[in-house]
């Protein structure tokens, strides 16, 4: 090769394995969001309207077992109070379910290498399986809201904080995901993790009770669940009411996030149970 061609921007210049796309690749960024979305996309009936199904099925329960006797909870209809909660925790599940079952379904059927093997960064693979994750949570959101302001009238309160706490949501339990996905190598493995971390933390968050009416010890461990926040934080989007402050709920999920990507970002990058 002559110093003119190296001079010149040759395709010949840049080392093997140094990167060529600049500090973001945008276009491999830009795929990667685009495989998750049409994954969860071509089974739509299963990612959006099974959930919708869901919520629906919790609110219709939790309705008649507790009849019209029930009295107000924080100054508002029972299930009224419950509604936000029920749909963010859909919101939080769907957006662990995609980046978790993305992960472990390519570890299992030995495509993983597909992922690791184009010029992505760690960063770039942890935002890719994020939009997967946070687009599905917006989805379900989004359906399961429409569900209530036709069946129950429940509007929005506060716009910009419902979605902020949504996205907020979608992005923590996606992070959760990456990490549970990457941690996890079988299916067995997924559904422990499911089952005795992630479903209890949901269901333990003032989803169907107000925190107030807890044992002070529940009442304190409670506050160190960062799911509690993201449920009270939706639920003071959509109807106004909240047991905590909504800037503390802000403030506890984006820490939360930024922590569990930052973990997610070290596994990818070092590639721990990903690479020998």
């Amino acid at each position: 090769m002559t110093d003119h061609a190296r001079h010149e921007g040759s395709p010949f210049t840049a080392a093997m394995g140094s990167r060529r796309f600049g500090r973001v690749n945008w276009l491999g960024l830009a795929t990667l969001a685009e495989r998750e979305t049409r994954r969860f996309m071509a089974v739509w009936t299963q990612t959006i309207m099974a959930p919708l199904v869901t919520a629906g099925l919790f609110l219709l329960i939790f309705s008649i077992a507790i009849g019209p006797t029930r009295g107000d909870v924080m100054g508002v209809p029972f299930t009224t109070f419950i509604a936000p909660g029920i749909l963010m925790m859909t919101v939080i599940q769907n957006a662990f379910a995609n980046t978790s079952s993305s992960i472990v379904i390519s570890k299992v059927q030995g495509n993983i290498v597909d992922t690791l093997m184009p010029p992505l960064s760690a960063g770039e693979l942890v935002l890719g399986y994020l939009a997967g994750g946070v687009g599905r949570g917006l989805l379900v959101a989004v359906a399961i809201w429409l569900g209530l302001w036709v069946f129950l009238g429940i509007g929005l309160a506060h716009p910009m904080w419902a979605l902020c706490f949504v996205l907020l949501g979608a992005a923590f339990l996606s992070g959760i995901g990456i990490v549970a996905g990457i941690f996890a190598n079988k299916f067995d493995q997924m559904a422990a993790i499911t089952n005795f971390i992630v479903t209890p933390l949901a269901f333990l968050s003032g989803t169907f009770y107000s925190v107030e009416a807890l044992p002070p010890v529940l009442y304190t461990i409670t506050h160190f669940n960062p799911i509690f926040y993201l449920i009270d934080g939706a639920r003071y989007g959509v109807i106004g009411v909240s047991d905590s402050d909504p800037l503390l709920g802000l403030a506890v999920g984006a820490t939360a996030t930024l922590v569990i990507c930052l973990t997610a970002w070290r596994m990818l990058a070092t590639g721990y149970r990903l690479k020998a």
